[in-house]
């Protein structure tokens, strides 16, 4: 029997490029959807979010670096670093969310999987983040070598990849052959290449599985509206807006920019506001 699968990845927040998505995947006749992580941060979405993917029939909850970063946050004895600027940044962003999602939604967070498996009409597939057991991390950047992309396929057995986290649609083989998928980033694209960056699109992809094997990957690009997204961010006055206003329209990111994060940090007294929020954990 024939089974579609839409593969859906880095939201990061941006609720329109979500909602945009789930409209047009509704009308392509897909019968379950995958989500490989970075539902939260650094956008303004927060329980709507989980609205638009519990409509659209998924099943499978990946967690991302970025989930991770969020639970790390909201962690009793919280390992981040308040010297570190980027630390600030990511707890910052964190205490909105916790603040925002209901505590249903949170637990669901804490209970995304590391990496899942499932077998469709014979195909064995491996679904993760990142690697299986590392959602952080470049090594599987598009241009990474094959054999970075070979440990995908520890497990011999599996004859497909999906993965998310590098924010690149991207299709390629592992050294015996075993197929490679990215379906891209709903939230938050960006390409080295400037011409190719002028396309603000959301991503994702759709596989077509029939009675012989993977019969179709249609890797789809969504338009939004990103000014309406940018309205909900100032809306709400989230913080880092001006940086999440470059992440949409110009695909630059700064969560390790420690010189730029530091002058934002200190303009509206982040570290101060941050303290109480984290040790209200350390107390619990």
């Amino acid at each position: 029997m024939k089974k579609r699968i839409a593969l859906l990845s880095d939201v990061h927040g941006n609720s329109t490029a979500l909602s945009a998505v789930v409209e047009d995947l509704k009308k392509r006749d897909v019968d379950t959807c995958w989500f490989l992580g970075d539902l939260v941060m650094p956008g303004p979405g927060n329980n709507e979010l989980f609205d638009l993917l519990a409509g659209i029939n998924t099943d499978i909850y990946i967690k991302g670096n970025w989930d991770d970063c969020f639970l790390e946050v909201i962690k009793s004895h919280s390992t981040l670093d308040l010297s570190d600027e980027s630390d600030v940044y990511i707890g910052i962003l964190g205490q909105y969310v916790y603040e925002k999602l209901s505590t249903n939604n949170r637990d669901k967070i804490k209970k995304f999987e590391t990496c899942a498996t499932r077998v469709i009409n014979n195909l064995k597939i491996s679904i993760s983040h990142n690697l299986p057991d590392k959602n952080y991390g470049s090594a599987l950047i598009p241009v990474a070598e094959t054999s970075n992309f070979n440990e995908l396929f520890i497990n011999s057995s599996f004859d497909i990849a999906v993965y998310g986290h590098v924010h690149h649609q991207l299709l390629r083989y592992s050294s015996q052959g075993q197929l490679v998928i990215n379906p891209g980033t709903i939230g938050e694209p960006f390409f080295a290449h400037s011409k190719l960056n002028n396309d603000r699109r959301a991503q994702y992809a759709i596989l077509e599985i029939d009675e012989t094997g993977l019969a179709d990957v249609d890797f789809r690009k969504v338009t939004y509206n990103l000014d309406q997204e940018m309205s909900l961010a100032r809306n709400i006055s989230l913080a880092y807006a001006e940086l999440y206003s470059e992440m949409i329209y110009d695909g630059r990111v700064y969560t390790h920019n420690q010189e730029i994060l530091k002058k934002i940090n200190q303009k509206n007294n982040y570290l101060n506001a941050l303290r109480p929020f984290l040790d209200s954990f350390s107390e619990e």
